[in-house]
C-alpha cells in the first residue's frame, strides 16, 4: 500500500524532503523596537532617577523625602504644581512661604485652598492637628476635595461650590464628615465632621477658571462642647443653674454671643429663652441630668437680645455635689446646627 503525503499528495520517498525540516528556521521578520531586560531595566533606573530629582525639590523634611513612594511623590508635585500656577512666584501664595507653626496653632482649624474643578491646591500642615493626617497621608484618598468628604454630601457640597464661583466673593459653608486616621477614628468612634467655609478669590484680570481659586477655614464641629482638641474656646460661653433651670451666673462672655449683660440673665429662667420647638428636647435633657444620668447635650435655638435666635449646642451637667446644673454652651452656624440635629435622629436628648 501506497502512502501518500499530506502536503504534497505525492508517494512519500525515503528522504520526506517534502515535509518541514526541523532545527533551524527562517530568520522573522526584524523588530527592532523588541523589548529586552536591559532595555526594561535602563527605563526603570530612568523613570527612578526621575522620581528622586522631583522628590529632592519638594519643601518638606529629608526625614518626609525618605518615607514617600512614588504615588506620594507624584501627589505632592502634582499640588505643587496646581500651587505655582494659581500662585505664580511674585505673588503672595499660601502654598509659597510656609506658614510659621505658631500663626497655625492660633487658628481653630486648617486652611484649604481649592481650584475651579476643586482640585487641591493647598492644606496647611496643622490639618495633622484636627484630622490626624498629614498632607502626604491626606493626598493618599485623592486629588480633589470630594475624595476626602463623606461621599453622601458630595453632591451639596459640589452645587455649593457652583454657586460660589458664579459670584467671587460670596461665602459659602457646608459640613461633612473627612477622612480621618485609623487612630482617631477608633478614638472618636468615627471620622471627624468639619464645617467648610470659604469664598472664590479672582487672583487674575479678567477672571478665569484657571486664575480663580476657593480659599477656606475648615473648622471641626467638635464631639464635645469642652472639646479642647484643635478648636478655638472663643464660642463658647458657661452659665449656672439652680436646679429648675434658673440663672445664678453666666460667663461675662454670653455678652459677645447673645448680646445680654450678666445682670439681666441673673434670676431668669433658662427656658424663657428657648425657642418653642425646641422646649421639649431642652425639658428631655434636663431631667435626664436632674435624675443624675450625667451629662447631656442638645442644640437648641435660643433668643438673642435683638431678638434673632442663635443655635447652641449645649452641654450639661450636675455641680456643686448636685446642687445646681452647669451648661457649657457652643454657638453654631446654621448649616452645624442642621448637621447635628440630623444625628440626633429625633432622640430627646444626645448620650
Amino acid at each position: 500500500m501506497t502512502i501518500f503525503c499530506s502536503h504534497c499528495h505525492q508517494p512519500l520517498q525515503a528522504e520526506m524532503s517534502c515535509l518541514p525540516r526541523r532545527g533551524k528556521q527562517a530568520p522573522r521578520a526584524s523588530r527592532p523596537f523588541r523589548s529586552t531586560k536591559s532595555a526594561s531595566k535602563a527605563r526603570r533606573d530612568q523613570i527612578n532617577a526621575e522620581l528622586q530629582a522631583l522628590r529632592s525639590l519638594l519643601p518638606i523634611s529629608v526625614q518626609e523625602k525618605e518615607r514617600l513612594s512614588y504615588l506620594h511623590t507624584m501627589a505632592l508635585v502634582c499640588l505643587q504644581l496646581r500651587g505655582a500656577q494659581l500662585f505664580p512666584p511674585g505673588s503672595a501664595p499660601p502654598a509659597g512661604p510656609a506658614l510659621s507653626t505658631e500663626l497655625l496653632s492660633l487658628l481653630p482649624g486648617f486652611l484649604l485652598v481649592l481650584s475651579a474643578n476643586g482640585k487641591l491646591v493647598y492644606i496647611s500642615e496643622n490639618v495633622a492637628q484636627v484630622l490626624g493626617l498629614s498632607v502626604v497621608e491626606l493626598l493618599a484618598h485623592g486629588d480633589t476635595v470630594f475624595d476626602i468628604l463623606d461621599q453622601q454630601a458630595c453632591e451639596d457640597v459640589y452645587k455649593k461650590l457652583l454657586l460660589a464661583q458664579e459670584k467671587p466673593g460670596r461665602e459659602v459653608t457646608f459640613v461633612s464628615e473627612m477622612c480621618t486616621s485609623k487612630a482617631f477614628r477608633l478614638r472618636h468612634g468615627g471620622n471627624r465632621v468639619v464645617t467648610v467655609c470659604g469664598r472664590f478669590v479672582a487672583l487674575g484680570w479678567p477672571p478665569s477658571p484657571s486664575t480663580t481659586a476657593f480659599l477656606a477655614l475648615c473648622t471641626p464641629v467638635m464631639q464635645s462642647p469642652i472639646d479642647g482638641e484643635a478648636g478655638s474656646q472663643d464660642d463658647i460661653f458657661q452659665s449656672t443653674h439652680i436646679l429648675d433651670m434658673t440663672f445664678i451666673d453666666v460667663t461675662e462672655s454670653v455678652t459677645y454671643h447673645l448680646g445680654y449683660r450678666r445682670e439681666e440673665l441673673v434670676g431668669q429662667s433658662w427656658y424663657s429663652l428657648l425657642h418653642p420647638e425646641d422646649a421639649d428636647l431642652a425639658a428631655a435633657q434636663h431631667r435626664a441630668v436632674a435624675c443624675g444620668a450625667g451629662a447631656g447635650t442638645a442644640v437648641l435655638r435660643v433668643l438673642r437680645r435683638d431678638r434673632a435666635w442663635a443655635w447652641l449646642r449645649v452641654s450639661a451637667r450636675r455641680d456643686g455635689g448636685g446642687r445646681c446644673i452647669t451648661c457649657t454652651c457652643r454657638c453654631l452656624r446654621e448649616e452645624e446646627a442642621a448637621h447635628l440635629r440630623g444625628r440626633q435622629h429625633g432622640a430627646a436628648a444626645l448620650p
